[in-house]
């Protein structure tokens, strides 16, 4: 019998246990086809960064889920991977650059990519690494990244696929555009926040003489491109004016006064300025009401030729040179103090400006249909109903998806231009041209949306469309576990993409965990200098402390309340485990202790027999919580029964009987009893803190397995 130490050293054991588990390839599952699998995908980090303690939550979370289905015997997949990030990335590496006063442009595009792949690479290992620190069980034989080479060919067939059905066009739609990073986002990379501005109340004349109307606007430089002036059609105030036109101030452009039900009347005066090409809410009526768009604004931030006198400036120019010259013509009514929430860029803080632009998108409302279907037949369930109303409420008014980026890393997108005016579309570069045979072929300039690549990963991670064994057994994958705050941007589009290409839903099962905020409650961020650091709290704390942490703090959907002394609480814990481990040991140890390890066969005393029963009670409600994902529920009824039944109560028992009276059979029984709830207890919590209880697992006596990770979980 192996001697425990006298304190446990997270630093010691769990890189030795993490070797053990890799080395014994525990977390590859054997495919058998009598038995169907337990199947999640990691939610793939984004390969430019450390991992965060948003991480740290979905992989605790996961790694609970695995474990559990493991030790019940099932063929347990858990896919890891990284996203390469499209513009994330893009940033993180220029500001690399600028660090050695280069740009891209010194690079060019090809030179460019392979050193970002280069520097991506790098990164991914150390995530993986960190990833292994948190105790991760996945199989890293079958780790992916979304820029590799078979997943690329899976992306570029799914386009293809989508553009040949006329699922795909080019266009000219509003979309979120950040002059600073040069590219389109999508609605996920823009951060809104809390700006103090004004409103200014500006009178548009009427084409009567006379008369005005007064409109309100925070942005009085995109009056310029405006085509309309709109007011509710409830509006008592304004019902005699609507269809009269006035003149736009500072253009002496002749422009309507419209209807239109989607106007707040409490807003301003009830009366507002139309500007299709800058405003999203204004392109929508400008197409319901066929309004000139006008864009006045350019993909440089400064004012277009169609802003007249005032082209070339910044927004920011033209903003104090437009207010000045209302203010000349005695058209600014007044002015109040006003805030709002404004559009930013996530990567750079720039202000967003929607534009109307040229770019690739997806006719997401066929696609939206079957995976409408999918979830009212239940064939997908949400483990929290309240997101299935959510779900329907952005699928029901989805709008077409912009999918292409103006940058160099990522997936370019698989289009070439001919001189003879030919588009085609291949997942390989063309050699030429299949109309008129040129050469002479321009491949088209943008990339594509990394949510379009990773909208794909529950399929493309098993190399689809291609029918591999992996893709045969393992798809459709189980469950998908992510943020919350992600369910329509990448949940709702693997949704789609799964019916779409495979014909399957691409899981069975989503559950959304919440944000992690601070002690008051606050969202975590550098800014605010709050955020906790996953591998400075393993490094003083270990792995399994701050698992536990994250797992008390967390019930479906809510937001997870994590801190200092949450963590160190959960050390205390661990410490407990580990003296309890260390109790047992020291008394087989010195009491010539013969452990009978079927509890059946012993002649049981009351005490016995209520913390066996009450073991009992316990393993059915962790088994009920875990099945229904309440993870936090299981993890406090282990706490509770471990730290208050099993030390407080059944050690302390055990104690006076070994220690006070001499009949060796009353202490092998009572070492029996105690031997038997401490192993299956270290079962039921390896899930959650998998080192310690591994580490105590292999200094036990009398163990059935090589490692506790593939023991057998506790009868019911």
């Amino acid at each position: 019998m192996k001697e425990i130490p006298k304190r446990y050293n997270p630093q010691e054991a769990e890189a030795n246990i993490y070797k053990l588990w890799q080395e014994n390839k525990f977390f590859t599952p054997e495919i058998k086809e009598n038995k169907k699998p337990f199947v999640i995908i990691m939610p793939p980090p984004n390969a430019n960064a450390p991992l965060h303690i948003g991480s740290a939550v979905f992989i605790t979370i996961e790694d609970i889920m695995i474990r559990y289905n493991r030790m019940k015997g099932i063929p347990s997949l858990w896919v890891p991977g990284a996203d390469h990030a499209g513009i994330a990335t893009q940033v993180v590496y220029e500001k690399e650059l600028k660090k050695q006063g280069k740009t891209k442009f010194d690079l060019g595009r090809e030179k460019f990519f392979k050193k970002t792949y280069e520097f991506t690479l790098k990164n991914i290992e150390k995530q993986e690494d960190q990833i292994k620190k948190l105790g991760a069980s996945c199989d890293w034989t079958r780790k992916r990244f979304t820029l590799e080479p078979d997943i690329s060919e899976s992306v570029y067939y799914t386009f293809k696929k989508l553009y040949n059905d006329g699922l795909i066009y080019r266009g000219d739609r509003i979309i979120n555009w950040c002059a600073s990073c040069g590219t389109a986002l999508s609605d996920l990379e823009v951060e809104h926040i809390d700006e103090k501005t004004n409103l200014w109340y500006i009178k548009y004349p009427l084409k009567e003489k006379n008369k005005s109307i007064v409109v309100a606007t925070t942005r009085p430089e995109t009056m310029l491109g405006d085509t309309a002036v709109a007011v509710n059609p409830k509006d008592e105030r304004c019902k005699d004016l609507i269809g009269k036109k006035v003149i736009l101030p500072l253009m002496n452009r002749e422009i309507p006064i419209i209807a239109d039900k989607n106007i707040d009347p409490e807003f301003g005066t009830g009366a507002v300025k139309i500007t299709p090409a800058h405003a999203e809410i204004d392109y929508k009526i400008s197409k319901e009401h066929d309004l000139q768009i006008i864009n006045v604004i350019g993909e440089d931030g400064k004012m277009t030729e169609q802003a007249g006198i005032y082209k070339g400036l910044t927004t920011k120019e033209a903003r104090k040179k437009i207010l000045e010259d209302l203010e000349k013509q005695n058209l600014i009514e007044k002015t109040e103090d006003y805030q709002h929430n404004l559009a930013t860029c996530e990567r750079c803080g720039s202000p967003i400006e929607p534009l109307i632009s040229k770019q690739w998108f997806i006719k997401t409302k066929p696609l939206a249909k079957p995976a409408i279907e999918a979830v009212k037949k239940g064939k997908i369930k949400f483990t929290l109903k309240k997101f299935e109303k959510i779900y329907y409420h952005w699928m029901n008014n989805i709008e077409d998806w912009c999918i292409s980026r103006q940058l160099w890393w990522g997936h370019r997108i698989p289009v070439w231009y001919c001189e003879c005016g030919e588009t085609i579309v291949d997942t390989k570069e063309p050699k030429e041209c299949p109309k008129c045979k040129s050469s002479k072929l321009k491949q088209d300039p943008d990339t594509l949306d990394t949510w379009f690549s990773s909208g794909q990963w529950p399929f493309n991670v098993f190399n689809w469309p291609k029918e591999t064994k992996d893709f045969k057994y393992f798809y459709p994958t189980t469950v998908m576990e992510t943020g919350w705050d992600i369910l329509f941007f990448w949940v709702a589009r693997m949704i789609m993409l799964g019916i779409y290409c495979t014909g399957k839903p691409p899981f069975k099962e989503v559950y959304l965990h919440g944000l992690v905020r601070d002690k008051q409650k606050r969202k975590m961020s550098k800014s605010k200098n709050n955020t906790i650091d996953p591998l400075s709290v393993i490094k003083n704390h270990g792995a399994d402390s701050l698992r536990m942490a994250l797992v008390f703090s967390s019930s479906q959907g809510r937001d997870i309340i994590a801190s200092e002394e949450k963590i160190i609480a959960q050390k205390r814990f661990v410490n407990k485990i580990w003296n309890a481990a260390r109790f047992f040991m020291q008394i087989i140890e010195g009491n010539n202790i013969k452990i009978e390890k079927d509890v059946k066969k012993l002649k049981l005393e009351k005490e016995d027999e209520w913390i066996l029963n009450e073991f009992k009670k316990t393993s059915k409600k962790v088994d009920q919580a875990l099945e229904k994902y309440n993870f936090h529920i299981a993890a406090e009824e282990l706490y509770d029964f471990f730290w208050y039944k099993l030390c407080a109560k059944t050690i302390e028992n055990v104690k006076d009987r070994i220690y006070n009276t001499e009949d060796q059979k009353e202490k092998n029984n009572a070492a029996s009893v105690l031997y038997f709830t401490l192993l299956n207890s270290l079962k039921l919590l390896h899930p959650f803190m998998p080192f310690i209880t591994e580490e105590i697992y292999q200094l036990l006596p009398e163990t059935n397995k090589k490692a506790l990770i593939i023991e057998e979980w506790p009868e019911k």
